[in-house]
């Protein structure tokens, strides 16, 4: 995949949907229709901005067979709706959904979440994503090594499982002020190599409560390249040595919270991260803001607790 990738997040989608209210209103669709499942966060949505009932389709790929599966009947023949996918893609999902539903006697809209240069049909209300490959929130695990690894089975071997979405979570960890203590700014400034000597003597912290440190995928740290040494020895005292430490390389991002987080968004996608605990507060809503579909966590280790961070430019 050369393209570059644009990540939609839940409130984009949201605030997209909400601003073709009006004309979704006066389309007074009988129903709304999603198709499970990545139609249906967008059938949602549109329900609730319209007010129209919610349905749903079962689309089979390998078979191509499509079902009705709602507890609601099929809407009256000559009923407008409106068909909701996530993308409208180069296969055959929306067609053979739409024809579906016209075999049924109904009128279809269609909407996705975004359309582009492979998309066989151009929909009704939709994102133009022309020259870009679109990320929605319900496929973050999408970046992970073993997600592509099961999808690329699924293709090669008809009627293969992925699994479920939670199994392919993948933690990576910030190190000052997650394992161990963060020493003040101010230390390094009054006396640079008498503040890293007292860092290597620190202890680790306890584990975080809910999170197996050992399983996770990396340490992505702000430490610059050139502690590489010191840090893995440190590591390496503590159990920690088999984690894959990424580091930053002061070349190509400097030692400011916006350089360090801007490093530590790239490391995480880089590296198939879907969760990334942070220990600074305003580093984890920059890495948020850079990495969407990136579930930051500010860790506290003082209260011990953890804030899920969300983060979007405001104009």
């Amino acid at each position: 995949m050369n393209k570059p990738v644009v990540p939609l997040t839940y409130e984009q989608l949201d605030q997209w949907v909400e601003s073709l209210r009006p004309a979704l209103a006066l389309e007074a669709f009988a129903a709304v229709i999603g198709i499970l499942r990545g139609g249906a966060p967008l059938a949602l949505m549109v329900s609730h901005a319209t007010g129209a009932d919610v349905a749903f389709l079962r689309y089979e790929r390998a078979t191509r067979e499509v079902r009705w599966d709602s507890t609601l009947p099929l809407p009256e023949p000559g009923s407008k709706v409106l068909l909701c996918e996530d993308i409208a893609g180069r296969g055959n999902t929306l067609t053979d959904c739409i024809a579906f539903l016209r075999e049924h006697g109904l009128i279809v809209r269609t909407l996705t979440g975004a359309f582009d240069d492979f998309s066989r049909l151009r929909p009704d209300y939709s994102i133009d994503a022309s020259g870009y490959f679109t990320l929605f929130p319900w496929e973050r695990q999408a970046y992970t090594d073993r997600y592509r690894a099961d999808w690329s089975r699924k293709g090669a071997q008809q009627g293969s499982l992925m699994a479920d979405d939670h199994e392919y979570t993948v933690y990576a960890i910030d190190l000052d002020g997650v394992l161990l203590p963060d020493l003040p700014l101010e230390r390094y400034e009054q006396d640079l190599d008498a503040a890293l000597a007292e860092r290597d003597a620190l202890m680790p912290f306890e584990r975080i409560p809910g999170i197996d440190v050992q399983r996770a995928r990396a340490i992505i740290t702000g430490r610059p390249e050139m502690d590489r040494a010191r840090t893995q020895a440190w590591l390496e005292r503590y159990g920690f040595g088999h984690l894959d430490l990424v580091m930053r390389a002061s070349d190509e991002h400097d030692d400011t919270p916006s350089g360090a987080a801007a490093h530590k968004a790239a490391a995480a996608i880089r590296r198939g991260v879907t969760h990334y605990i942070e220990s600074d507060p305003v580093q984890a809503i920059l890495i948020a803001r850079l990495a969407p579909l990136l579930r930051v966590i500010w860790w506290n280790a003082h209260t011990r607790t953890g804030t899920l961070i969300g983060a979007s430019v405001w104009s």
